[in-house]
């Protein structure tokens, strides 16, 4: 039996869920054909009350594969996948949503591109042959392009889609920054790019953001003020430096 760790474990944030775990789980199944030992998921579940971890530990006593991190009395997207990350004890780490609507089949490249030697791949909306045709509504898609020009300028970095939630990094490189960022939010890699080195090396992988398997949106006013909140902290801090 091999005991070494997966090269790449892939944090799932997971909140009602239920419908689309097992589906998500079967999908990188397959996605990682043939490269099995080379990665593991890590469902992170908010206490979800219909029952989204409970479907997950009966698929992990099958399947060493996926392992099940049930929050009590901690919520929030970003404080997840924090834990998830600090979780983990792979070279890299990869970020995706629990609802089925980011591309697994990219993310066996995006490990080699990271063992080639870039310290971010991220999956992107808004380069050439991506869309954003999951996004619900003429105002969310108005919403998410504003966020994302005002998270271009913010960060510094040059990234197509820096509000995206679908991305793999060096392990090290986002870990050594968790402490510095704010457990409140939703984009988890707008503050990584705001706060990493000017040096970081990014790659992009464009995407089809698909529609939801099953369940329904989290994007809400409260997601949208939090997102704002987090930008002007990161001005505000950036302006004091």
């Amino acid at each position: 039996m091999n005991n070494s760790p997966a090269l790449l474990s892939i944090v799932v944030p997971a909140y009602n869920e239920a419908g689309n775990v097992e589906r998500v789980f079967q999908s990188l199944c397959r996605a990682w054909e043939g490269r099995e030992g080379e990665w593991e998921m890590i469902l992170v579940d908010d206490n979800s009350p219909d029952g989204t971890s409970r479907i997950a530990r009966t698929i992990a006593q099958e399947d060493i594969r996926l392992r099940v991190i049930r929050r009590i009395g901690r919520r929030g997207l970003t404080s997840a996948v924090m834990e998830g990350i600090l979780s983990s004890s792979a070279h890299f780490v990869a970020v995706m949503d629990g609802d089925g609507q980011h591309d697994e089949t990219l993310l066996p490249r995006m490990l080699d591109m990271l063992v080639d030697g870039a310290d971010l791949v991220v999956g992107t909306r808004y380069a050439q042959g991506g869309a954003a045709d999951g996004l619900s509504g003429k105002y969310r898609e108005w919403l998410s392009k504003l966020g994302t020009k005002v998270a271009q300028k913010i960060s510094g970095k040059s990234c197509s889609d820096p509000m995206s939630g679908f991305f793999a990094v060096r392990r090290e490189l986002i870990e050594e920054l968790i402490p510095t960022m704010r457990t409140k939010g939703f984009k988890i890699l707008f503050e990584f790019l705001a706060k990493s080195p000017s040096n970081l090396t990014i790659r992009e992988l464009p995407f089809v953001f698909k529609d939801r398997l099953a369940g329904e949106s989290k994007l809400s006013f409260a997601v949208i003020q939090e997102a704002i909140i987090q930008s002007l902290v990161l001005l505000v801090n950036r302006a004091r430096k």
